[in-house]
């Protein structure tokens, strides 16, 4: 079957046709930034990379230095304000975003007019594959901050030719009530915030389900890629929700299209790799690298991202010849909790809970308590009978994960919502 929204013939072409398309572009990025990017040309110096011939394979590719983010932020705190990442004049570039701050200080990301227009473009790829176009009206249901992610995805709706409409510096309810206003089709938000929106239109009598949203794209957190958590987004807003991953770093790499078998690399626009976490090398499951090819005057390569997945190479359904990870971003390398013993991520967590359709908002915190570890999770019961359904989530976790913990009811409204990326596990141990 032949995608009917296909952005770009790339996406259609053989591996090793790409593979070689790939790397001709990164050399044209190594043509425009070695000998003026200081960060990359002394980091590539000590392997004997100095001029863009100089990677002319797969193997020696292989061979250039991770880049991590701990680096990044070195760089730039020796470096005020913006590091030595740069590979024009710093008059060159015209926006500048940041990293939400969550595991150190915020990292200062610059781009020029090309390298913006760059990122437009990467979410037009998002928004094609969700089959989003002219006749749609895109709400941003987030404030306009410094976070990069919804601002590149505003720019990126003129570029499929919809109306793009802003909902930063309003409330919940006022954003539900220009979301029917305005007949909006496409929602863009954190899978956290379509969920809560949905809470209070049930809240304020307002028939969501039933309006013009048809489409949900979802970014900033893994959610929208677990089964659970999309199935109640879709059944609350009565649309097909897509995920999205992306990173101020290095660009919005990820997207959904309509078969929705995993998460496809726009592998135009970046380069993707597996690696096993410990020793770096290639595996099919483990930490997500990521190289762009598109942003010459902010490079980011071979970027070890922190994100779990499982790489896919077999062509999809709907035509396309991009790897996928299977299951989206599964979740955050160091975010795995050892809890008695048993490897538990997050999102395996989210992922039964959204399951027992009672609960609402969750929190889940992990104690040691005389050297045994104890996971608490707090639920939020809108409908239904709390202790049975706390009972319930109880014996879910324990059949899935064979693992004890136990569950409580809180009062509706107690636990805390969240706009962006959000923060329901606390490890204080």
């Amino acid at each position: 079957m032949q995608p009917s929204d296909m952005g770009s013939l790339m996406e259609t072409l053989g591996r090793d046709a790409l593979g070689q398309l790939q790397l001709r572009r990164f050399q044209m990025v190594l043509e425009r930034m070695l000998g003026t990017n200081v960060f990359y040309s002394e980091k590539f110096g000590t392997v004997g990379v100095t001029r863009p011939n100089d990677v002319s394979s797969w193997e020696d590719f292989s061979k250039l230095p991770f880049t991590t983010k701990k680096e990044l932020s070195a760089d730039q705190a020796g470096n005020p304000p913006y590091g030595s990442n740069l590979s024009f004049p710093r008059d060159e570039y015209v926006k500048i975003h940041q990293t939400s701050g969550t595991t150190g200080e915020p990292l200062r990301c610059l781009d020029t007019e090309e390298s913006w227009d760059w990122w437009a473009e990467c979410w037009a790829t998002v928004f094609r594959a969700a089959g989003v176009g002219p006749s749609d009206r895109v709400f941003y249901g987030f404030s306009f901050g410094p976070f990069i992610g919804f601002w590149s995805s505003y720019e990126g709706a003129k570029k499929v030719g919809a109306l793009a409409f802003p909902g930063g510096g309003m409330s919940s309810f006022q954003r539900l009530k220009a979301i029917m206003a305005n007949d909006i089709t496409v929602l863009v938000c954190t899978p956290t915030y379509a969920l809560h929106l949905a809470e209070v239109a049930e809240q304020e009598g307002i028939d969501v389900a039933g309006s013009s949203v048809h489409t949900t794209i979802h970014a900033g957190e893994p959610g929208a890629g677990l089964p659970a958590t999309r199935a109640r987004i879709q059944r609350a807003w009565g649309a097909k929700t897509y995920d999205h991953a992306g990173a101020t770093e290095v660009g919005a790499w990820g997207f959904e299209c309509g078969e929705q078998t995993g998460l496809h690399v726009n592998e135009g626009e970046f380069i993707v790799e597996i690696i096993d976490p410990a020793s770096g090398e290639p595996a099919e499951e483990g930490e997500v690298v990521i190289t762009n090819l598109g942003r010459p005057g902010y490079p980011v390569i071979r970027y070890r991202t922190g994100d779990r997945a499982r790489l896919v190479t077999d062509p999809c359904p709907c035509g396309r010849t991009y790897a996928r990870l299977d299951g989206g971003v599964i979740g955050r390398v160091d975010d795995v909790m050892i809890v008695r013993g048993i490897n538990v991520f997050p999102s395996a967590i989210e992922n039964i809970l959204r399951s027992v359709p009672e609960i609402g908002e969750f929190a889940v915190d992990i104690y040691r308590t005389a050297e045994l570890d104890d996971m608490v999770i707090r639920i939020e019961v809108p409908r239904g009978a709390p202790e049975e359904v706390a009972a319930a989530a109880e014996n879910a976790i324990r059949n899935a994960l064979t693992l004890r913990a136990r569950v409580e009811a809180v009062e509706f409204g107690t636990l805390p919502r969240f706009d962006l990326k959000a923060r329901r596990f606390t490890d204080h141990r």
